[in-house]
């Protein structure tokens, strides 16, 4: 999830600030490296849009978090009028500090209903990695019954300072989890940050993640924003066959730390959605400022 934080409701205010100043820190140094690290044909957007787009054209619940707060069913329905089909949702007891706590007094069958009625779907949803261990049937009976088919850990719950055990440990736990959302039907993933693409004991931390996680039970959600670090989705994908469900769609301008409107920056957009089709991609989110939304939504419907 871009720039967000997760926790649960009983995070402290200092556990919170924490996680948002490492993120905040992420964000800037990574745009100061990008120079250095993206290859020249990189560094020009796609001219025009010659792609198919995995399923409906989706966005995450994270960024209209606030809306959310104040009126879901509208929120909704304004997200339809802008040309999204779909919704990924964040769990609302996971999630109840940042928005998304009024929605807990809703049942799934209402929550799927009030979606529905904007004419929007919901298949997937992110979860805090501490609500799935302790929670594990409840959320996943939850999500049978919202019509999800799959289910996000947005974060691994590590120790400060963590080492590669404790990443590999946190990958082995999702494992056993991702066993049981299977057995009810639901694909299980992981959606990585900036944070994922730092070394560790000199390897690339999403590396030894991906060389953890069981690929026939946990697929990988992917995060384009990792552009600012120099990485591109379309390398992964290629790299990684049939590892990839999803992705966090947005696009840099090349500079700075701001985001650009899908098809405005230097995401070639032709290569990306090509290379899903290697990767698995089912469907698409995208993550953006609000205000960059309408315009993202048009590129794609395009």
């Amino acid at each position: 999830m871009f720039n967000g934080v997760l926790a649960d409701s009983k995070t402290t205010k200092e556990n919170i600030m924490s996680v948002i100043t490492r993120k905040e820190f992420i964000l800037k140094s990574t745009a100061g490296l990008a120079g250095t690290l993206l290859v020249p044909h990189f560094l020009h957007a796609t001219p025009e849009n010659n792609f198919t787009v995995p399923g409906p054209i989706g966005f995450q619940s994270w960024v209209v978090r606030e809306l959310i707060e104040k009126d879901f069913p509208g929120t909704m329905k304004m997200m339809a009028g802008m040309g999204f089909q779909s919704v990924e949702m964040c769990s609302p007891p996971g999630y109840a500090a940042y928005g998304f706590g009024s929605l807990q007094k809703l049942t799934a069958t209402e929550l799927k209903k009030i979606i529905n009625d904007a004419g929007i779907t919901c298949t997937s949803c992110h979860y805090g990695f501490e609500e799935l261990k302790k929670n594990t049937q409840e959320r996943i009976d939850f999500a049978k019954e919202l019509g999800l088919t799959q289910m996000v850990v947005s974060m691994f719950s590590l120790p400060k300072n963590p080492s590669l055990g404790d990443w590999r440990k946190a990958c082995d736990e999702l494992n056993v989890l991702a066993e049981q959302s299977k057995k009810s039907g639901i694909q299980m993933g992981y959606h990585n940050h900036n944070h994922e693409f730092e070394k560790l004991e000199g390897q690339l931390i999403y590396d030894v993640v991906l060389g953890q996680l069981d690929p026939t039970l946990v697929k990988m959600q992917f995060q384009v924003w990792v552009i600012i670090a120099g990485y591109r989705a379309a390398d992964y994908f290629r790299k990684y066959p049939g590892r990839f469900i999803s992705a966090h769609l947005s696009d840099w301008p090349g500079t700075g730390d701001k985001q650009a409107p899908l098809g405005k920056g230097t995401v070639d957009w032709n290569e990306f959605f090509d290379a899903c089709k290697v990767g698995g991609v089912k469907n698409v989110f995208v993550e953006m400022d609000v205000a960059l939304l309408k315009e993202s939504a048009a590129y794609l419907k395009g």
